[in-house]
């Protein structure tokens, strides 16, 4: 065998290996699992997340200290659609 094709054939040997590897490693997606529920969502932001300009509808006093950012509100939202289930724009807000 020429010293060409065992050039070839060792490099051809280690690139599976490290092909494996991209294909194993985490997606963004993993990180998603905070938005299962509330329960988890909380794990992050312990008051909520809710857009920018979001205010609590409530009866009572209005949540305020939740995360604000309407990226990762829309974010949690597309993932879970159902963490904002009185529409005000906080997910999971509490106190």
């Amino acid at each position: 065998m020429s010293t060409l094709k065992k050039s070839v054939v060792a490099v051809a040997s280690l690139a599976i290996p490290f092909s494996a590897l991209v294909v194993t490693a985490p997606s963004a997606d993993a990180a998603s699992g905070i938005y299962r529920n509330c329960t988890a969502l909380h794990t992050k932001w312990k008051h909520g997340v809710g857009r920018s300009n979001a205010h609590d509808h409530t009866s009572g006093t209005p949540v305020t200290n939740f995360f604000h950012s309407t990226k990762q509100y829309r974010i949690a939202i597309n993932k879970n659609g159902r963490l904002d289930a009185d529409k005000d724009g906080i997910a999971c807000e509490s106190r």
